[in-house]
């Protein structure tokens, strides 16, 4: 089962001086998405170098519990904020385990 797990790493630039909304409206996204089905760990990091900056760090059960998540309405809410808040569009990587 190791070998379906889906990492997830999404890089989130906020526009100047919209640091502190960005990150409250990136934690209201933890605690939904921590309880859906697959969600093995949904973590939140900010740069020590630069706040504009945010990470998840994301580990999915499976690939099909991931695109499930996708359309859950705290994401779809958080894209259609993300709009006005970012600088750039959110880099989202998807990774699997290679060794």
């Amino acid at each position: 089962m190791t070998d379906q797990i889906i990492t997830v790493i999404a890089r989130i630039k906020a526009k100047p001086g919209l640091e502190d909304s960005v990150r409250q409206e990136l934690f209201k996204l933890l605690a939904p998405t921590r309880s859906e089905k697959g969600c093995i760990n949904y973590d939140m990091h900010q740069s020590c170098d630069d706040a504009s900056l945010f990470l998840f760090h994301e580990n999915w059960s499976s690939d099909e519990d991931l695109r499930a998540h996708l359309p859950a309405p705290h994401i779809k809410s958080w894209f259609e904020k993300s709009k006005t808040l970012l600088a750039e569009p959110v880099d989202v990587t998807r990774w699997k385990r290679a060794g």
